[in-house]
């Protein structure tokens, strides 16, 4: 019995080393070493400051705003740990509503979404949540989509909004991959900083 005992041991032993600890390590450290600012995390700052990451939203309100994608993320109800509750961008809890193209509850939502934007079409991914419910971009439809009432709301003309919605605007990862997006969180801190 020991004799069949002992390799297993000393195999699980060594791949726990191996895979557990050698590994990762040496995977932070490559990834360390070759690219800091995506390992860790892709935050962006303002002086001393985190503000946030490129690579997770934000819930952003008020009219000065771009507002991105809305976010169907939740967190545990405090009142009742058997229910939910929403909790917008709540990195802890990624994941979509689930609900499918026929779900009365969708249609509801969607139409709300698109009565609180004061218009009778909208672009999807204003009215929308993403599957992760933590999308930081939104398409440059979208953006330009909010710039008059940006403008209004910070007494400039809609066009300077537009224009820094162009600087912001990134192109395919790649030149090929996915679709042109802006990054909400990078465009209101521009807001902020050129338009306050």
């Amino acid at each position: 019995m020991l004799a069949l005992l002992r390799p297993a041991l000393v195999l699980m032993a060594l791949f726990t080393l191996l895979t557990g600890l050698a590994y990762p390590l040496a995977i932070t450290g490559l990834a360390q070493g070759l690219l800091p600012r995506e390992a860790n995390g892709s935050l962006i700052t303002r002086g001393d400051r985190v503000v946030g990451s490129e690579l997770i939203g934000q819930a952003f309100a008020g009219p000065r705003y771009v507002h991105g994608r809305p976010s169907a993320t939740t967190a545990v109800d405090p009142a009742d740990a058997t229910k939910t509750v929403d909790a917008p961008y709540n990195a802890a809890a990624s994941g979509g509503s689930n609900l499918g193209p026929s779900s009365k509850a969708l249609l509801e939502a969607v139409q709300a979404r698109v009565t609180a934007l004061g218009v009778t079409q909208a672009p999807a991914d204003l009215v929308t949540a993403s599957a992760s419910g933590l999308d930081p971009h939104v398409s440059p439809t979208a953006a330009m989509a909010q710039a008059a009432r940006i403008a209004a709301a910070r007494g400039v003309a809609p066009a300077r909004v537009e224009a820094l919605v162009q600087r912001h605007t990134e192109g395919r990862s790649f030149g090929i991959i996915g679709e042109p997006r802006v990054n909400v969180l990078a465009l209101n801190l521009a807001l902020d900083a050129e338009l306050p």
